[in-house]
């Protein structure tokens, strides 16, 4: 895959040279460019200006964004603007990206964005209701949660799989060594090797973890008859 990130602060990507995100960049499985557009400015390298009909706060400038864009080699990118206003990401939209090429990242600052500038784009994004200084934090969580999702990145499909979101559900609870810590054990059904058991288990724990605390998620989440048995336990107080 192949990342370019458009961006006044190219240093805070620091970040991205390491951890999982960094071993695919060094496995030749990513390849990420950062472009300063300030350096494409053509008015004493300002990118920002007042906006047309008054307010307050300032707004960046199509020109530079325009001339990083016509640098950059580039065929049928994704284009995603960091923006407020966008569509909120989450775990499938960082599922989707992670099939894709080529992705493009526009970051902003000041108070938005000249409106032409978005002619260029295919996905305007946000993290969620709430305002960041500008779009580099953001682009950094977008892409450690897509570049994990890239085949061969984290070596083992099954190593996701079961994450949070990824099945539409909270992660059951997990444990390791020792068997007894301060008084709180493992429970007895992950030590008994009974593999149905286990996985009625973690069935039962996920789906009440997402009762609990994500209720929303349950309802665009498609039930099937177990699952259903096992929710309408967990809402009238049952042990799993």
């Amino acid at each position: 895959m192949k990342i370019d990130i458009l961006t006044l602060f190219p240093e805070m990507f620091a970040p991205l040279e390491h951890s999982i995100v960094g071993k695919a960049r060094e496995k030749g499985l990513l390849d990420i460019a950062y472009h300063n557009f300030r350096e494409n400015a053509e008015k004493s390298r300002h990118v920002d200006d007042e906006p047309y009909g008054g307010g307050q706060g300032m707004l960046l400038r199509a020109q530079p964004i325009f001339d990083a864009y016509d640098q950059i080699e580039k065929e049928n990118p994704r284009v995603i603007l960091l923006d407020p206003a966008g569509k909120q990401f989450n775990q499938a939209y960082a599922e989707e990206l992670a099939q894709e090429d080529h992705l493009m990242f526009i970051c902003g600052h000041y108070e938005g964005y000249d409106e032409r500038i978005k002619t260029l784009v295919t996905d305007e994004i946000s993290l969620g209701d709430y305002v960041l200084t500008g779009g580099e934090l953001a682009a950094m969580t977008m892409i450690d949660a897509t570049v994990r999702l890239i085949p061969e990145v984290i070596g083992k499909e099954a190593s996701h799989a079961d994450d949070s979101f990824s099945s539409g559900l909270l992660e059951y609870p997990q444990y390791t060594r020792p068997y007894d810590f301060r008084g709180m054990v493992v429970p007895d059904v992950l030590m008994s090797g009974h593999h149905e058991n286990i996985r009625k288990w973690r069935l039962y724990e996920s789906l009440k973890k997402t009762y609990e605390r994500r209720p929303d998620l349950l309802e665009r989440y498609e039930l099937s008859a177990e699952k259903a048995k096992m929710l309408a336990e967990i809402k009238a107080g049952g042990q799993g």
